[in-house]
């Protein structure tokens, strides 16, 4: 699950999205596109897109609106503050800042855009979080 704290990290950001896309895809093959559709947020154009093995743009509200659908899952919102807590902890684990996070990245953020996204104070799609999340595991011990 996307929110579950990692300490290790595969060997891409783009492995990291495929395993996430893995879990959506099985959600939304499971409740079908049009109960995607009508029950989060999400348009049945996306939720086609992730059943066809595309890597549609998803903000992360999204991706836990998806993953809420299972049996057992904590609600979307919860599922968010989680997620972001775990990168937060995961910084503090490996003693990295926002600006080593920005160093490392493979994506355009600054360190600022970083700091704003885990504290929920911007919005943070699954492309960035992915990377976000992959610079934290990768530099933990």
């Amino acid at each position: 699950m996307f929110y579950d704290q990692r300490m290790t990290a595969p060997d891409s950001p783009a492995d990291l999205r495929a395993e996430y896309e893995d879990d959506l895809r099985a959600v939304v093959d499971q409740h079908g596109v049009d109960a995607v559709a009508e029950q989060t947020d999400v348009d049945r154009e996306t939720a086609d897109a992730l059943l066809e093995s595309e890597s549609p743009d998803l903000t992360l509200p999204e991706v836990a609106q998806i993953q809420s659908l299972e049996a057992g899952e904590p609600e979307p919102d919860e599922m968010v503050t989680i997620a972001c807590d775990h990168l937060l902890l995961g910084m503090s684990t490996a003693v990295l800042d926002v600006d080593s996070i920005e160093s490392e990245l493979e994506i355009e953020l600054d360190a600022k855009e970083v700091q704003q996204k885990l504290e929920r104070r911007a919005p943070m799609s699954l492309e960035e979080f992915v990377h976000i999340q992959y610079v934290i595991a990768d530099g933990a011990p």
